[in-house]
C-alpha cells in the first residue's frame, strides 16, 4: 500500500484494467474489495483521503475538525478530448453537515490539546462497538482480517433513568441480575423466568412470535423499568415501542427474541471480556484497515490521496466504462463502486450532450432514508467511578417528553490508545428528522450525565477532577454534526450505505454482503481459507483480546 504528497506526482497506476474499481475505504467497501480479492477478483481500491476508512476513520483531533469544518472537495476535472467516452465529471458531497465546535474555554487546555492532538483516535462514525458473537465478529474470523486487530472489553452497559436513578446497571446475565441491589426480588424472579423462556423460544407460539416485542413484554407482566431495559438498551431498538403514532419501526417479538439471544450468548464469549460489548484498540478506524491489509495479501492493489474526478460512459449504450483520475490517467472496470459521498450532478445543471439524459437522471439519485445526529464530548474523568469504558442507552422519554428515539452513548478511555493518559471520549448518536431536533437530543443526553461549559465563558477549566459519582466530568471540548443516512444503490456503477445509527455493525453488514451477492452471485462471500497464507494463528476463537 503506498501514499504520496501529490496525486500528480503519482506514476501510471499499471495494469489500467481491473474487474473492479472502488472509490472509498469505508467499512462496507473495504469488506468488498476483501471479499473480491479472496474470490480472484483483480481489485484497485483508491481513496481521495489521506487516510484508510472513509466514513469509518479514527482521526487526530485537528485532522477530524478540519474534516468536519472544510469538508473535502474534488480538485477540477483534468480536460481532455475523447470521442470514445462521454466524460461525465463527479460531485463529492459532504456527508457530514452542520457542524458545530465547541473548542476549550482555557488556553491550558486549548495547549494540551494543540501538543497531543496525534494522541487521538476519535470515531468518526461513532458510538460503534461489537457484540462478541454477532455476525462482524464470526466475519473477522473467517476473513482472516482478525490478526490485524485487537480488542478489549467494554466494561460495563448502563441505561439513564431519569426519575433520580441516573446511570443504571443493565442486568444482562444471571449473575448481574442477583447482585442488581436496586432490582426489586420479584423482578429478579420475572426477569430470570423471562430469560428462559428467550433460550427455550420454541415454547413462544406463532401468534406471539408475530406480535410486537413490547405486547409480548407487557404480556410477560414485566414491570415499565425491565421492559425498557430489554427493549432500548439490550434489544436496542431506536424508536419509542409505546407510541403507535411515531414509531417508524415496530419490533415483532421473534425479531425481539433474536436480538437478546445475541446479547446474551455474547456476555462472557470470551475470558477477557466479562460483557456483551467488544471495541477496537486505537479505534473503529481498525476495522476498515484490517480488511483492507486482507485484500492487499490477496493482490488488491491501493493507493490513497487519489481524487477520481470523473465517470467514463459509453456515448451510444450509456454504459459505463471506467474513471479518470485527478493525475489525468484512465483507468476501466467492469463494475465500480463509489463511496457514497459521490455523486454527478443532475442532468438539468449539466451542458446539452448526446448522451441519454434519463441515464444521468438514474446516476444522480440519492436514496435518504433519514438522519443521525452525532455528537463527541472529551473529559478529564469517568462518567462512571472507576469504569473506564462503558456504554449508555437513554430510552425513549427519559429525557424529556418529547424524545421519540433512543439515544446511545460510548464512553472509551486512554487504555484502548484513542486519548491521552487522564482523558475520556464519549460518543453520542441519536435518529433524528433535522438538525434542531438531532442536536437537541445530544445536548439533553450530555447535559446530564457531564457539565457542558457555558458559551463564551474564559474561565479556567480545573486539570484534576473528582472521581466521585455526584460529580458530572466536565466537557473540555466537544463537536455535533449530522450525517445522512444513503441507502445503497446497485447497477454497473454502484454506491454503498452510509454507516447507520446502530452500535454494531450488523445491518451494514447484511447489506453489504447482499450488495456482494449481486455482483458476483456464483461466488461465495469469503470463502473457507485453502492456502498456507489464509491460516490464521487462532487465539480466544481467532480473535485477540487485551485483559
Amino acid at each position: 500500500m503506498t501514499e504520496s504528497q501529490d496525486p500528480f506526482s503519482y506514476p501510471p497506476i499499471d495494469p489500467v484494467n481491473f474487474d473492479l474499481i472502488i472509490v472509498g475505504t469505508g467499512l462496507s467497501e473495504s469488506i468488498i474489495a476483501a471479499a473480491s480479492s479472496a474470490v480472484g477478483k483483480t481489485v484497485l481500491h483508491l481513496d481521495p483521503n489521506p487516510f484508510y476508512g472513509s466514513h469509518s476513520a479514527s482521526l487526530s483531533l485537528h485532522d477530524l475538525t478540519s474534516y468536519l469544518i472544510s469538508p473535502p472537495s474534488l480538485p477540477p476535472a483534468a480536460t481532455f478530448s475523447d470521442s470514445d467516452h462521454a466524460v461525465i465529471d463527479l460531485v463529492r458531497q459532504p456527508l457530514c453537515s452542520h457542524a458545530e465546535i465547541v473548542p476549550c474555554a482555557s488556553a491550558e487546555e486549548t495547549e494540551f490539546f494543540r501538543e497531543n492532538s496525534r494522541k487521538f483516535n476519535i470515531d468518526l462514525g461513532g458510538p460503534r462497538a461489537l457484540f462478541s458473537a454477532d455476525k462482524t465478529i464470526n466475519l473477522l474470523m473467517k476473513s482472516g482480517a482478525a490478526q490485524y486487530l485487537e480488542f478489549k472489553g467494554i466494561d460495563k452497559s448502563f441505561v439513564y433513568e431519569a426519575s433520580g436513578g441516573g446511570l443504571v446497571n443493565v442486568p444482562d446475565s444471571r449473575a448481574a441480575i442477583f447482585k442488581d441491589e436496586k432490582l426489586l426480588l420479584t423482578e429478579k424472579t420475572r426477569l430470570m423466568r423471562f430469560f428462559n423462556l428467550v433460550k427455550q423460544h420454541e415454547n413462544i407460539s406463532e401468534e406471539d412470535m408475530e406480535s410486537p416485542f413490547v405486547s409480548f413484554l407487557e404480556k410477560m407482566k414485566l414491570p415499565p423499568k425491565i421492559k425498557s431495559i430489554l427493549l432500548y438498551a439490550i434489544a436496542m431498538v431506536d424508536y419509542d415501542q409505546d407510541n403507535n403514532e411515531v414509531c417508524k419501526d415496530l419490533l415483532k417479538t421473534k425479531d425481539g427474541i433474536d436480538r437478546l439471544a445475541q446479547y446474551s450468548s455474547s456476555v462472557g464469549r470470551f475470558p477477557n471480556a466479562p460483557g456483551a460489548l467488544l471495541y477496537p484498540i486505537y479505534g473503529e478506524g481498525e476495522l476498515p484497515q484490517a480488511f483492507c491489509r486482507r485484500a492487499a495479501v490477496k493482490g488488491c492493489i491501493y493507493v490513497l490521496r487519489m481524487p477520481v474526478t470523473s465517470l467514463l460512459m459509453d456515448k451510444v449504450t450509456a454504459l459505463y466504462k471506467g474513471v479518470r483520475l485527478a493525475s489525468g490517467q484512465d483507468l476501466y472496470s467492469h463494475q465500480l463502486i463509489l463511496d457514497p459521498s459521490f455523486t454527478i450532478p443532475s442532468p438539468l445543471s449539466l451542458p446539452p450532450s448526446e448522451f441519454p439524459s434519463e441515464r444521468l437522471q438514474i446516476l444522480s439519485q440519492r436514496d435518504i432514508k433519514g438522519m443521525v445526529a452525532r455528537g463527541i464530548c472529551i473529559t478529564r474523568s469517568s462518567i462512571k467511578a472507576d469504569v473506564s469504558n462503558c456504554s449508555v442507552v437513554y430510552p425513549p422519554r427519559s429525557l424529556y417528553p418529547e424524545q421519540l428515539t433512543s439515544i446511545k452513548a460510548l464512553q472509551i478511555g486512554s487504555n484502548l490508545a484513542v486519548c491521552p493518559a487522564g482523558t475520556f471520549i464519549l460518543y453520542f448518536s441519536a435518529l433524528c428528522n433535522d438538525a434542531d431536533e438531532g442536536k437537541k437530543l445530544l445536548k439533553a443526553a450530555m447535559n446530564a450525565i457531564l457539565t457542558l461549559p457555558v458559551s463564551g465563558s474564559s474561565e479556567s477549566i480545573p486539570i484534576a477532577q473528582s472521581d466521585s459519582e455526584d460529580i458530572k466530568p466536565i466537557v473540555l471540548w466537544s463537536a455535533f454534526y449530522i450525517q445522512n443516512l444513503i441507502m445503497s444503490k446497485f447497477d454497473f456503477i454502484s454506491s454503498t450505505s452510509t454507516p447507520d445509527g446502530n452500535l454494531n455493525y450488523d445491518d451494514l453488514l447484511d447489506s453489504t454482503e447482499k450488495f456482494f451477492g449481486q455482483m458476483y452471485p456464483n461466488e461465495e462471500f469469503f470463502p473457507k481459507a485453502t492456502s498456507p497464507e489464509d491460516t490464521v494463528d487462532e487465539d480466544d476463537n481467532g480473535l485477540t483480546l487485551e485483559s
